[in-house]
């Protein structure tokens, strides 16, 4: 059986990487991760210390000379893949008939890129809302400038959920390869609404932080009960990033009130009112998907404990494995985990694009690769495990 040591390891380059989800993901199924750029110290402190054989550029991508402070920094490295994750609310104020206006700088920065670059393939990954602004001129406008440089492009919104993350999060993704490499096809679901990962699935087996707000790094206390609890645990001695919040007594006995899978609708007349919008004091539920992880925490609480969920259990949510440490402040943690793609919808993504990269690695991935084990083990929709 073939192993990583006989790839030839594809290489990659992450654009707006934050903390590392698209990379990890990538390098999750052995490509070769050069570089990863981003103007936030703090996130990519956490890149540094998870991805460790990858390179870190503090930079800001809107500023016209940096692609050579790339280039420089890979050196003479062919770049196999971009990844990218660029803020596009210029968008919405400048319409499709401004496409380079300033604001949408760092979009248009991706386009310079993958032209100076010319790499085989890359991924984009944008808020769903990307595909239907303005009647979809500006999703069809980033699909024509790619189509110019030389790309087949295909784009579609994705639903985290049907790829095994427990979380109801829709992001659209722009997928380009070299025209001689044809046309990508986005993977087949792997889950469906019977077999989703639940909250409970995910993160049933964290201590609930009830009696103690916990350490950055601890104990479990138990072990997994569920395969992709056991899938999240892989390698991880210890719990990190699992310390609660310390809510005043008068903010726990609100969160109380809120029946399991609830929101501010079903609290009593006069309670709360502080916070009256659709994602306000919303309770997960056991058995369903969590909501969207976003970047701050204040709005989503556990569906059994009067609390926010830790910055590990959203780290869960996001797919995330136990072993990716965040580093930062708190609050900073929170938004690394919420800004990120989920890694095992990365991972899978990556994996559809060796078909088209080279159909020898296609064919010669190992294995004992954590996503085949998981998706091969028959208990995706949240089994019991066999733990050791």
């Amino acid at each position: 059986m073939a192993t990583r040591g006989d790839w030839k390891a594809l290489s990659v380059v992450d654009l707006f990487c934050g903390c590392g989800g698209l990379s990890l993901g990538f390098s999750q199924i052995g490509y070769r991760v050069l570089l990863g750029v981003d103007n936030d110290e703090q996130a990519l402190m956490t890149f540094r210390y998870n991805l460790r054989e990858s390179q870190a550029l503090n930079l800001d991508l809107a500023e016209q000379n940096n692609i050579s402070r790339i280039q420089e920094t890979i050196g003479q490295q062919n770049v196999d893949v971009i990844v990218a994750g660029p803020p596009c609310q210029g968008f919405s104020l400048t319409g499709p008939r401004d496409f380079d206006d300033e604001r949408n700088r760092l979009y248009v920065a991706v386009f310079e890129f993958v032209e100076e670059m010319s790499p085989r393939a890359f991924v984009i990954e944008n808020v769903p809302g990307l595909a239907t602004l303005y009647g979809g001129k500006i999703r069809d406008e980033i699909r024509r400038r790619f189509q110019d440089l030389g790309y087949n492009v295909i784009s579609d919104v994705l639903c985290a959920a049907d790829y095994g993350v427990p979380q109801m999060r829709k992001r659209i993704f722009f997928v380009g390869l070299r025209k001689h490499l044809g046309k990508f096809a986005f993977p087949p679901k792997t889950h469906n609404p019977d077999s989703y990962v639940s909250c409970s699935d995910a993160i049933g087996d964290l201590p609930s932080r009830e009696e103690e707000l916990g350490k950055e790094v601890d104990e479990y206390g138990q072990g997994p009960s569920t395969a992709y609890q056991k899938k999240m645990r892989d390698g991880s001695e210890k719990l990190y990033n699992h310390v609660a919040t310390k809510h005043t007594d008068m903010v726990k006995r609100v969160i109380a009130l809120v029946p399991e899978g609830g929101n501010y609708r079903h609290l009593p007349p006069g309670v709360g009112e502080s916070r009256k919008f659709h994602e306000a004091w919303t309770r997960y539920h056991s058995k369903k998907l969590a909501r969207t992880i976003d970047t701050g925490h204040r709005n989503h609480f556990h569906y059994k404990c009067n609390r926010v969920p830790t910055v590990r259990e959203n780290a869960r949510l996001q797919s995330f494995p136990d072993s990716f440490v965040f580093l930062g402040n708190r609050t900073r943690q929170y938004r690394q985990v919420g800004n990120a793609v989920p890694p095992l919808l990365a991972e899978i993504l990556a994996r559809q694009l060796l078909i088209y990269l080279d159909n020898k690695l296609s064919l010669k991935c190992p294995e004992d690769v954590s996503l085949l084990k998981y998706l091969r083990s028959g208990e995706v929709n949240g089994e019991k495990a066999q733990t050791s």
